[in-house]
């Protein structure tokens, strides 16, 4: 009797594998179609590509709980996908493994002003949560630039924040509870509708947790009460540094704007080529500072940040007097980086966190490095709490340019730790930053990171090759204890 070959062996696995997942969630709700999985092969970090096993698109938790199961008790590890948007490759594929895709999950369940928050799904868009409140005269604060398309299942996982965080936080400011499922199945319930749960703060272990943990089936956000008004200032300066400055001596007066955004002057004329936004183009760095409240108080603190940015040598001070006025400064800084896109065929936007005193310092490196690889860069940054968006521009189809960009981003982030920052403000770990995490973290302190890991997915079959830069096995029956061989991940495919 002939014995099937090893690739035929593979090939019934993988069919039986398959079969199973469609006898959880029937119909159309597995994709195992070489074509169809293309549309799965990456996320918004591009330099990387790999098409599944398969992907499952449940609809309910149950579902998704049994699906965890079976890919538990079949060895069968699990990429947790939302809209895809990530941009550290968090959503990366693996070959042996199923992306569970959880967009099918876009309901907002309810909305509850007199608790102030609402219950969603995490297949729900950033903005709609806002847009389903609006009438109401409430708003969900955190804003990332991909609000449009990003969902909040994904924002939770990634901690995201937006322009607005400066002054409202994060995602895990504004998060009161979620549903998880665990690796086993398990479906657990952490917060709820109120301000803080009592015990330990697994809630916050979970916001930031990049797939690592569980998959989140329901969020509850907090609500806010749309401000009375807003208004914006767009601020040019000759220098960086003296932008820079300008910041600093805005937190330092004691003024918290609503958000204060920084772009250098490459991302300033990208921008105002691809949406017109009125910017001026003969400085070489620009701020937009909002402040919200009652009138009377923007008035003031307008005049003290007017102020304030004459004395630090701004050259262009243009107060927002329409609503239609305020927008149009924002719609150029979040048009950014899609912006990009019409200088560089490719491109990665890095994320690292700074001291905001450091930011004209960073600047200045940045631009040297851009000289040192031979790539340029535009830079946008959350300036008030120091998170920069360096976009680093190459082309794939040059031999070695995605290599260099690479090279380029690691110092970057080499450097945001050197001066006393961390590698990641908004994006996560993902595949980018892994092998850069001994940078900021000792071995002691990955190794405790791990057993973390440990205690929820013992098997380390959820998101495995993701955030940490070697592998590392749980002890048996999932203990608070990690073997100390290490096994460095295999090389990623790239595009």
């Amino acid at each position: 009797m002939k014995m099937p070959t090893p690739e035929a062996r593979i090939l019934s696995a993988r069919q039986e594998i398959i079969e199973g997942l469609r006898a959880i969630v029937p119909g159309e709700g597995v994709v195992a179609e070489p074509a169809a999985l293309r549309v799965f092969e990456t996320d918004a970090f591009t330099a990387y590509r790999q098409p599944p096993m398969a992907v499952v698109l449940p609809e309910e938790t149950e579902q998704v709980s049994r699906i965890l199961q079976f890919c538990q008790k079949n060895g069968v590890k699990v990429v947790p996908r939302g809209a895809g948007t990530s941009l550290s490759g968090g959503a990366l594929p693996l070959e042996d493994g199923i992306v569970l895709g959880l967009s099918k999950f876009n309901k907002i369940l309810d909305i509850d002003f007199a608790n102030g928050c609402a219950v969603v799904q995490p297949g729900v868009t950033n903005l709609a949560i806002s847009e389903a409140v609006a009438d109401d005269g409430y708003y969900y604060a955190p804003d990332p630039s991909s609000q449009i398309a990003c969902t909040i299942g994904g924002n939770v996982a990634e901690n995201s924040g937006g322009v607005h965080c400066l002054k409202y936080g994060l995602t895990t400011n504004n998060l009161l509870g979620v549903e998880i499922v665990l690796m086993t199945g398990e479906v657990l319930r952490l917060g709820g509708k109120h301000f803080d749960a009592g015990g330990y703060d697994l809630m916050g272990v979970v916001t930031g947790s990049e797939g690592l943990l569980g998959v989140i089936t329901e969020v509850t956000v907090r609500l806010l009460r749309t401000p009375a008004a807003a208004q914006a200032l767009l601020l040019g300066f000759p220098t960086s540094a003296s932008a820079g400055e300008c910041v600093a001596k805005i937190i330092s007066a004691g003024i918290v704007p609503a958000g204060m955004e920084m772009m250098d002057h490459d991302a300033i004329h990208a921008t105002e080529d691809y949406c017109h936004a009125g910017y001026p183009l003969d400085v070489e760095a620009l701020l937009i500072v909002e402040l919200d409240g009652p009138q009377i108080e923007i008035d003031a603190l307008m005049d003290k940040v007017e102020t304030i940015s004459r004395d630090s040598g701004a050259t262009t001070i243009r107060r927002s007097h329409s609503e239609s006025e305020r927008l149009a400064f924002w719609a150029g800084r979040k048009a950014a980086f899609p912006a990009i896109g019409r200088l560089s065929p490719d491109y990665i936007v890095m994320d690292g966190t700074i001291p905001r005193g450091k930011l004209a310092d960073m600047l200045i490196e940045i631009s040297n490095l851009s000289k040192k690889h031979g790539l340029r860069v535009a830079n946008v940054f959350h300036a008030g709490d120091g998170n920069l968006h360096p976009m680093i521009m190459y082309d794939v189809n040059i031999p070695g340019q995605l290599e260099t960009a690479e090279e380029f981003g690691a110092d970057i982030l080499k450097l945001c730790v050197a001066v006393g920052g961390v590698l990641t403000g908004e994006h996560g770990v993902g595949v980018e930053k892994r092998d850069l995490m001994g940078v900021m973290f000792s071995e002691d302190d990955l190794n405790q990171q791990q057993r973390l890991k440990c205690a929820f997915d013992p098997d380390g079959r959820l998101n495995p090759g993701k955030v940490f830069p070697t592998l590392h096995r749980c002890a048996e029956l999932g203990k608070m204890h990690i073997h100390r061989g290490q096994m460095p991940f295999p090389d990623l495919p790239r595009f």
